[in-house]
């Protein structure tokens, strides 16, 4: 849930940034886009520490960096010492989630695991719920800088927690494996291993179509929701902040949502492919909405259906997950769903700054138009996904791999 607060709480606070930094549309989009470089250039040594370290110390020294990056942004004295603190929340929360599902991979049977990563999605995303209005009425209250350093605190507080709490795998308590693919893994990769599992991920060629879904499903959703979405209804629709991330706070509950039920559905009927591309092909239909419904203003009564439609049809990223885990070798199950996690961010990061970079090239041009430009272009990416979902192995949720990772 913090991970998700961070990952969307820019969007909210950018008018406050903007008056006490004078920062640019697009400086903004950089500053919003610092933490998913950070979390994307961490995402495969992260899987690495997974598969090594285990996720309890890997987790718990992330989620220690995260709070004093999150105390640094909170009380920068200049706009170097903001990119400074996301960069560090983005390095220390990158550890957070493929770290779950190591755990998930080993604490769950392989049809169960969509399932459970669709729960852990929704549940996370309570976290993007809370950086939305609540988020914006506890900035009115308390100021940005109290509300970041805050959560700074709380964070340190989660990774004594973690140490406490966590467990890699049902063994180090003395009982027996639950996972199938896992049962006969006794030792963990060395560097040697993990170079050469790394190597056998990246010469599959459907890994790469992954990679690119992965980007632009994450990266649109979590450009709008984190970044553009209150500032799209602000000015266009002139609502206030509240107001606009309340509405905004629409398409997280679609994620919430969808993010559950893809990945029930998808171990229901023992299928990766169908659904992802039945919401790739949703995803598209929802920005060509907002791009010609009513010239790019669509009623403002629609918005919240809108948004919760388009949250709910951008969670095919959270079946890529799945899809990586069982194309590659269950020794390798950080490192796999690391690389594709990868394309999630990266993608993220530069949707992020091009949204910035359209807005700020527009600037001639009203408001609706120059969201429209914007999310013209959002809409050819949804497209570029739709078409990296029909390339994806359908792996009837079970391993596929040759299982010599004994």
């Amino acid at each position: 849930m913090v991970v998700f607060f961070h990952r969307l709480a820019a969007g909210v606070v950018r008018g406050d940034l903007v008056r006490d930094f004078g920062l640019s549309a697009s400086s903004f989009g950089s500053l919003a886009a610092m933490y998913f470089y950070a979390y994307m250039i961490m995402q495969v040594p992260v899987g690495m520490m997974a598969d090594t370290l285990g996720a309890r110390a890997t987790v718990t020294a992330g989620m220690t960096l995260a709070g004093g990056g999150s105390v640094l942004f909170g009380l920068a004295p200049g706009p170097g010492f903001l990119f400074l603190g996301r960069f560090l929340v983005g390095i220390g929360v990158s550890t957070v989630f493929v770290s779950i599902l190591k755990v998930q991979s080993q604490w769950f049977r392989e049809r169960e695991f969509a399932t459970i990563t669709g729960v852990t999605s929704l549940v996370g995303n309570l976290g993007g719920v809370l950086a939305q209005a609540p988020l914006a009425l506890v900035v009115a209250v308390f100021s940005w800088r109290a509300t970041f350093s805050a959560i700074g605190a709380f964070s340190f507080l989660l990774a004594g927690m973690c140490w406490v709490f966590i467990r890699n795998r049902p063994q180090d308590r003395g009982w027996p494996p639950i996972n199938e693919a896992q049962a006969g893994i006794h030792s963990k990769p060395g560097a040697a291993e993990l170079l050469e599992g790394l190597g056998t991920i990246v010469r599959q060629w459907r890994v790469w179509p992954n990679f690119v879904l992965s980007g632009v499903g994450s990266g649109l959703y979590l450009a709008f929701s984190g970044a553009w979405g209150t500032s799209f209804l602000k000015a266009v629709y002139g609502m206030e902040p509240a107001e606009a991330s309340g509405i905004v706070a629409f398409s997280v509950y679609g994620t919430m949502a969808g993010s559950l039920a893809a990945g029930w559905v998808s171990d229901r009927i023992g299928l990766r492919r169908l659904p992802l591309v039945s919401l790739a092909a949703a995803s598209c239909l929802s920005w060509a909405l907002l791009v010609t419904w009513n010239g790019g203003k669509p009623p403002e009564g629609a918005l919240p259906l809108l948004f919760f439609v388009m949250g709910f049809a951008g969670t095919s990223y959270t079946l890529a997950w799945s899809i990586a885990k069982e194309t590659n070798l269950p020794r390798f199950t950080g490192l796999a769903i690391s690389v594709v996690n990868t394309g999630g961010f990266l993608g993220t990061a530069l949707i992020t700054t091009a949204m910035g970079v359209i807005l700020d090239r527009m600037a001639g041009l009203d408001a609706v138009a120059q969201y429209r430009t914007m999310f013209l272009f959002c809409l050819a990416c949804s497209v570029l996904g739709l078409f990296c979902a029909f390339l994806l192995q359908e792996t009837r949720c079970r391993n596929v791999t040759i299982r010599k990772d004994r």
